[in-house]
């Protein structure tokens, strides 16, 4: 097992059974991060185009896309989507979603995203004139069913791998920054927003926002126990800046079982908060989770109850993109 972290200048490999730390960008600077459900292929985004590693991170070949700002790749399970390999899904700045079926040899540009009535009301804050696409989740039931966040503006989806779109509905998330899905419940979607966590359980037709115990509403990252779909765990800040630069942060975690109460992770993360809202992924076994913030890497074994650290990073970086666990114990 490898865990890849994607910070602001390089992709950092972590063995998490020494600690070791290691360069695996070979000159990237990433913009995101997604891992092969079925194996060791890891797609990285860039400010020009796409990269692909066919060995678990340690060598990059170009993979298409050049010239575009890369802003969000995600990867089909083999066999959902198409033959083969699997689909591959980016969404780029301005938005647009592109999609793959030959391993980035040649893309495809969905023709309609811009279309959605919502369109003209997309922005991002920091720079109004533009928008872009911040996260692809990829239906693991459904071949060529999309979640795709527009940063900001909308969460929308499509059935048929970009050809066609559905719109938001009037009440769901408007500045999503990631969404989770578990296998054994695909239609029970998590979201971590600006504003707030939303979830649904009809495949994005209807959302709630369920927030008691979060002291916070700024929610960066998400993550579901791997073995048990009623258990998820965010992280989240008091606002945008304390959230992702490091050293001027208030990052936090927090979980939560069925329809329970949110609860602030204790063991294992700084009191009062001091770090960025780390990023956060599902490992392979009942109660794995992954978490990386300016510290290094973390581990939990208990469902996000309790957290050890596995790596440390030196130096610190400033930005973390992307978090993606590669391979299998």
């Amino acid at each position: 097992m490898r865990i890849l972290v994607a910070t602001r200048d390089d992709v950092l490999v972590v063995d998490p059974m020494t600690g070791a730390v290691g360069s695996a960008g070979a000159g990237i600077r990433p913009t995101c991060l997604t891992a092969d459900p079925s194996g060791g292929r890891i797609w990285c985004g860039a400010e020009d185009g796409l990269r692909r590693s066919d060995d678990g991170g340690r060598t990059w070949v170009p993979a298409g896309l050049e010239g575009e700002h890369v802003t969000a790749v995600a990867a089909a399970p083999v066999g959902v989507g198409s033959t083969g390999s699997g689909a591959v899904y980016a969404g780029t700045e301005p938005s647009a979603v592109w999609r793959s079926t030959d391993d980035g040899a040649g893309w495809e540009p969905s023709p309609e995203l811009l279309d959605l009535p919502s369109a003209p009301t997309w922005s991002f804050p920091p720079r109004p004139e533009t928008h872009h696409v911040r996260w692809i989740a990829c239906d693991p039931s459904r071949a060529g069913r999309l979640y795709v966040a527009i940063e900001a503006g909308a969460l929308v989806t499509t059935p048929d791998g970009g050809r066609t779109w559905t719109d938001r509905p009037e009440i769901a998330p408007y500045d999503t920054h990631e969404l989770a899905i578990h296998p054994e419940r695909p239609d029970l979607l998590r979201v971590s927003a600006g504003d707030g966590y939303w979830e649904s359980a009809d495949a994005g037709t209807s959302w709630t926002s369920p927030e008691d115990g979060l002291d916070v509403t700024y929610l960066r990252s998400v993550a579901i126990d791997p073995g048990n779909p009623e258990v998820v765990v965010v992280s989240a800040a008091s606002h945008p800046h304390a959230a992702y630069m490091a050293g001027r942060s208030d990052g936090r975690l927090y979980r939560r079982e069925g329809s329970g109460r949110w609860r602030r992770v204790a063991e294992g993360w700084p009191d009062p908060p001091a770090t960025i809202a780390p990023l956060l992924a599902a490992g392979h076994t009942t109660g794995e989770l992954w978490a990386a913030d300016e510290r290094g890497v973390h581990r939990s074994a208990d469902g996000g109850r309790s957290w050890v650290a596995v790596a440390a990073f030196d130096p610190t970086p400033p930005w973390l993109r992307g978090l993606v666990v590669v391979g299998k114990p």
